[in-house]
């Protein structure tokens, strides 16, 4: 049986101080945003989607709104899809943004392998593993779509294709309203695909 699970990277954010958000609440989509996750929506029309899930934030709320409206279904919130923890949250530096010329950050920034500065890799694959086969156990031999956030989806997509984990933050292919599409047959993951239905973006934008 032939199950397929959409990740959908939200949409632009409204983020004029530039800051990175991380966690933080109060973070809505942009215009540019609400157009992106339009155009998602438009293109996923004749998805056979039938179950909807977003990370709890609001940015990753608002972009599944069309595609929920589109297909008649109720967004359910996965607390698996949340965007990373990282301890660079609320400032307007981060890894490879600068931290490494402020001398007070270099202890967060001891290594990179796990990180230090933020949740471990290896432990948000794991939750993503587990929130993408709710998905696919909800929608089986259909589709599921579940939105979350650029450093899961990339770090699920180098762990479930065998690479390591830390990797260099400019070279992630997970552009702003992308999807990364896991195809299943039965439990296995047998293809993965990835698609910028809304264009594409610079991978090291802020925030995620």
């Amino acid at each position: 049986m032939r199950t397929v699970v959409h990740l959908l990277r939200h949409g632009e954010v409204h983020n004029p101080g530039g800051v990175l958000y991380g966690r933080l609440p109060g973070f809505h989509l942009s215009e540019h945003g609400r157009n992106q996750a339009e155009i998602v929506a438009k293109a996923l029309t004749d998805a056979d989607i039938t179950a909807l899930y977003a990370s709890p934030l609001q940015r990753a709320q608002e972009t599944a709104g069309p595609v929920a409206a589109s297909h008649g279904l109720q967004i359910f919130t996965d607390d698996g899809l949340i965007e990373a923890a990282n301890r660079f949250e609320g400032k307007t530096v981060s890894v490879g943004g600068g931290a490494l010329r402020v001398p007070r950050y270099w202890p967060l920034l001891r290594d990179p392998f796990t990180p230090s500065w933020g949740e471990p890799y290896l432990q948000i694959a794991h939750r993503m593993l587990a929130a993408v086969h709710r998905a696919r156990a909800a929608a089986e031999g259909h589709e599921a779509l579940c939105v979350s956030h650029q450093l899961p989806i990339w770090t699920l997509r180098r762990f479930v294709t065998g690479q390591r984990l830390w990797h260099d933050p400019r070279r992630r292919q997970c552009s702003l309203a992308s999807l990364t599409s896991l195809v299943f047959t039965g439990t296995e993951l047998t293809q993965l695909r990835y698609s910028e239905p809304a264009g594409g973006s610079e991978p090291g934008q802020t925030g995620a």
